[in-house]
């Protein structure tokens, strides 16, 4: 689905920055009976009545967050909004509306402008999601993408990072470490065509790890499932900085300790495959790797029965005391303290 018409090359600066916006917005329609005012005056006006509002704020920076080397424009602004959206999941919420600003340099022309919007317009259509604001900035130090996401729940239904309990069994959606392999993958390309331009990329047969890196999808489908069954996290977090930095933020902030095992953590067989072909320990990938964008919660005892047969939910540990700390038994049997060894935005370069 094309939302923009314009095939030729066009300065940006030919339309200004607010025809810049005029002509990224002008077909934009609201859906939402809670988006009262969207794009077009001062600020938006939104009206949720009775539920809480939710809302969460990410920048994304080229060089930093995404090399457009190998990342299609398109599949770039399909991914900005959906690492937001994965915010408002977490909290058990409905995403309802986002704003969408952007720093662009001389090097983007209005076309390619277009192209990122598209991505941003198919994940909005797809999720049922309002465009309700933004802005346009120029940028001399590349693309800057910044997406603020907005939803809503009833009080009773929220969930926090702070309310998992002794005994409660920990849950992950999907399968983990995907989209970092999918990195590797792609960064081995990046350098193999660096080297010799005529070469073209091998990607065959690796379009699931390359997807997920590229294009992953908020999990909306697990909060509707959760509800369905009538159970309640106690506590949830979404997994962007691996599966060890998000299992320790909710023990933290729980005041509790965890195991988590080896055996029981979701792989897809091609991540797995492709991480041997890296030299890389598959489990470390789920663990460390990032981006995958699944739901870690966690649940009481009681909710096991509604839960065990879901087929994209695994258990894979259980909540314990505090003074137990968080550990990781492996595959022989052996018990290691859990580090956080995700991303980490100030972390120097190596």
């Amino acid at each position: 689905m094309a939302f923009f018409d314009n095939k030729e090359r066009t300065n940006i600066e030919e339309l200004g920055e607010f025809g810049l916006i005029d002509h990224l917005t002008k077909n934009i329609k609201l859906n939402r009976k809670s988006s009262v005012k969207g794009v077009g005056d001062d600020a938006a006006v939104l009206d949720f009545r009775d539920k809480k509002t939710l809302i969460s704020t990410d920048l994304l920076l080229e060089g930093i967050h995404f090399d457009l080397a190998y990342t299609p424009l398109k599949h770039l602004g399909y991914k900005a909004v959906q690492v937001n959206l994965s915010d408002i999941y977490a909290m058990n919420g409905t995403a309802s509306q986002v704003t969408v600003s952007l720093g662009l340099s001389s090097k983007f022309p209005l076309e390619a402008v277009e192209e990122l919007y598209e991505g941003i317009y198919l994940a909005c259509e797809k999720y049922n999601i309002d465009i309700v604001g933004g802005d346009t900035s120029s940028s001399k130090q590349g693309l800057v993408i910044s997406v603020t996401s907005i939803g809503y729940a009833n009080e009773a239904d929220i969930v926090y990072r702070n309310g998992a309990g002794e005994g409660d069994l920990i849950c992950v959606s999907g399968d983990l470490g995907g989209a970092y392999v999918g990195l590797q993958l792609l960064e081995r390309e990046k350098q193999i065509y660096l080297e010799n331009p005529n070469v073209q990329p091998d990607l065959e047969g690796k379009d699931y790890i390359v997807e997920r890196q590229l294009k992953p999808e908020a999990r909306k489908d697990v909060i509707a499932l959760l509800k369905e069954i009538e159970v309640k996290p106690t506590a949830m977090i979404d997994v962007s900085d691996g599966l060890a930095s998000e299992i320790l933020h909710i023990c933290r902030q729980s005041n509790k300790g965890c195991v988590l095992y080896e055996d029981k953590i979701p792989l897809d067989p091609m991540t797995y495959e492709t991480a041997r072909e890296f030299n890389l320990d598959p489990t470390v990938c789920a663990l460390s790797g990032g981006e995958d964008y699944e739901l870690l919660f966690t649940v009481k005892q009681a909710d096991y029965e509604k839960i065990k047969f879901k087929m994209d939910i695994s258990i894979i540990g259980y909540i314990t005391e505090p003074s137990a700390g968080c550990n990781l038994v492996t595959k022989s049997g052996n018990s290691h303290p859990i580090k956080a060894q995700g991303w980490n935005a100030f972390r120097p370069a190596s």
